[in-house]
C-alpha cells in the first residue's frame, strides 16, 4: 500500500467512526388498518425537555391526521389512538438524539397497533424533527402525505442544532 493511500485512510478513519449507521425498525399489527385513524393524542412525557410530543403532533398534522398533545390527563374523550414515545439523548460536547421509539395504541382497548424505533449511535446525527419526519410516515403509509405542510421548528435553546441536515423549508 502506498504512503498516499495509507494517509488518506488514516485521515478518513475518524470520520467513519463518528458517522455511524442508523437503523429503523417498524412493526405493525397486520390485522389493523391504520388508515381508519383520524384523531390521535400524543402523550407528553414529563421529563421531555425537547418538545418531542409537539414535533410528533406537527408531523401527524402534516400527514392529515388530527392530533393533539399533552399529559395523559388532558386526553380528549374521542380519539382513535394514543401515541407514546421514548427518546434517549447523549451528551458529548453537545446533546444529541441517539434513540427514539414511537408506539401507537388503540385509545379504547390499549392494544398496541404499531411501533417504530430509531437508533443512531453517532455524534453526527439528525435533529428530532427530521427523525420524526423519517420514522412516522411508514406507520401511516396508506395515507397521502401532504408535501406542502412541513414541521414547525420547536427547539430548546440549550440544545444545539445538528450539522448533518437542514430542516425542510416552510411552504404555505
Amino acid at each position: 500500500m502506498s504512503w498516499m493511500k495509507f494517509s488518506a485512510l488514516l485521515l478518513a478513519l475518524p470520520f467513519l467512526l463518528l458517522c455511524g449507521c442508523s437503523s429503523i425498525d417498524t412493526h405493525q399489527d397486520p390485522s389493523v388498518d391504520l388508515s381508519r385513524i383520524k384523531t390521535v393524542f400524543v402523550e407528553r412525557r414529563l421529563a421531555d425537555d425537547h418538545h418531542i410530543d409537539q414535533i410528533i403532533t406537527d408531523e401527524l398534522t402534516a400527514l392529515g391526521i388530527k392530533a393533539t398533545n399533552g399529559p395523559l390527563t388532558m386526553k380528549p374523550d374521542k380519539v382513535d389512538a394514543i401515541i407514546t414515545y421514548t427518546d434517549r439523548w447523549e451528551w458529548d460536547f453537545k446533546a444529541y438524539l441517539i434513540e427514539m421509539g414511537i408506539r401507537v395504541r388503540d385509545a379504547y382497548t390499549d392494544k398496541p397497533l404499531a411501533e417504530v424505533s430509531y437508533y443512531r449511535p453517532a455524534i453526527i446525527n439528525k435533529r428530532p424533527e427530521l427523525v420524526v419526519h423519517e420514522i412516522l410516515p411508514p406507520i401511516f403509509k396508506n395515507r397521502p402525505v401532504n408535501s406542502k405542510v412541513t414541521i414547525n421548528k420547536v427547539r430548546d435553546p440549550n440544545v444545539p442544532d445538528s450539522l448533518s441536515e437542514p430542516l425542510p423549508s416552510k411552504e404555505k
